[in-house]
């Protein structure tokens, strides 16, 4: 402390709170290291020869870089990368539509029973996949679409409806209840108001519904295992078929690459979309 009527040093705040930063950005970066060793991992390990890739040598760098843990698992997986586009991208789209109309009439509309089917709709995000396996199997055969790829995206839609209409419920409900009110009294009816007020400001939510949806549909491994079949397998599945027996050496080359091959699409959504995330995921947080 200094005394009584004498000023502070100059510079002793700012020198303090340069070390606090400094410090701040150390601890970050050691958690970025940390975060990133598995990856380093993977990278290098992808680019050696089946007798360089060995646990032993996990930290080396490859003596001679080769490509063919990389050919060898875009031939392997490129079947399964197909399968998962087909899965993925139209069944992310479709859910972000109807969870954006359920959100909005959830949260703009009320008619008796609203609570109660929001109720329910909160409740189909806590069955577990394992409960409804055999009766949506069941179901799937019935309408003839079991082993099929829209079998699969009908029961990824159908499964993740709740959690979307939460996310675009809770943003609709921070949208100004005077722009709704303005398109009524201009006679706009439901799917005006939507289509030319609420849809035009939904960016952000349909993002995180986009992300979110995308990513779990990308990496399901028990739909596409019991409901799927070969022709129709994502490449979660065909990545696990790379793994070896015990009969043969593992290629922990072509298991890197192919790890970091199918992880490229959610990586690249995130890049793509990963702005809007938080903004869209917190609004609403503090309403509804």
């Amino acid at each position: 402390m200094t005394a009584p009527g004498k000023p502070a040093k100059p510079g002793t705040r700012g020198g303090r709170a340069r070390g606090a930063r400094i410090a701040r950005y150390a601890i970050l970066l050691a958690f970025v290291v940390v975060f990133l060793m598995p990856v380093y991992v993977l990278v290098v390990t992808s680019f050696k020869s089946l007798q360089e890739a060995d646990p032993s040598q996990a930290w080396n760098l490859p003596k001679h870089w080769s490509t063919y843990g990389w050919r060898t698992a875009w031939t392997t997986l490129k079947p399964g990368l197909e399968n998962s586009f087909k899965i993925a991208v139209p069944g992310a789209l479709i859910s972000a539509v109807l969870g954006s109309l359920n959100g909005f009439v959830l949260s703009r509309w009320r008619f008796p029973g609203a609570d109660v089917v929001f109720t329910l709709f909160l409740f189909g995000m806590f069955i577990p996949y394992q409960a409804v396996m055999i009766p949506l199997q069941s179901l799937l055969i019935n309408i003839e679409l079991s082993g099929s790829i829209r079998g699969l995206v009908l029961a990824h839609v159908v499964y993740g409806i709740p959690i979307c209409t939460l996310i675009f419920r809770n943003y609709y409900v921070t949208i100004p209840e005077d722009l709704i009110e303005a398109a009524r009294v201009d006679g706009a009816g439901m799917l005006r108001t939507y289509w030319s007020i609420v849809a035009p400001v939904s960016g952000p939510a349909f993002a995180v519904v986009l992300i979110w949806q995308f990513t779990s549909m990308w990496n399901d491994f028990l739909f596409a295992v019991f409901l799927g079949s070969q022709e129709s397998w994502p490449v979660t599945v065909l990545l696990q078929n790379t793994s070896g027996s015990g009969a043969t050496a593992v290629p922990y080359n072509v298991q890197m690459a192919s790890a970091l091959l199918a992880s490229l699409p959610t990586l690249l959504v995130y890049l793509l979309l990963g702005r809007f995330f938080m903004r869209g995921l917190m609004a609403g947080a503090l309403k509804g």
